[in-house]
């Protein structure tokens, strides 16, 4: 049985797989969420204390080099 990204079981075939959704959706089983892992949470928080210590005139700037990395 193949695995999904985090590792779950999943049906390998497309019947299985309406079957098992169904299941879900009935309530005749239930999916379990993975937390998301330390890493994630970390680089969240680092991020949002990043932004807190930078000058508005600095996330300016940064924003503007990514707008122009993107759309230029």
């Amino acid at each position: 049985m193949p695995r999904g990204p985090k590792g779950e079981k999943r049906p390998a075939d497309v019947i299985g797989n309406a079957v098992h959704v169904m299941r879900i959706a009935t309530g005749e089983i239930t999916e379990t969420l993975n937390q998301k892992s330390g890493k994630i949470r970390s680089g969240k928080a680092g991020a949002k204390a990043r932004a807190a210590k930078l000058s508005p005139k600095r996330r300016k700037s940064i924003a503007r080099k990514a707008a122009a990395a993107r759309w230029g």
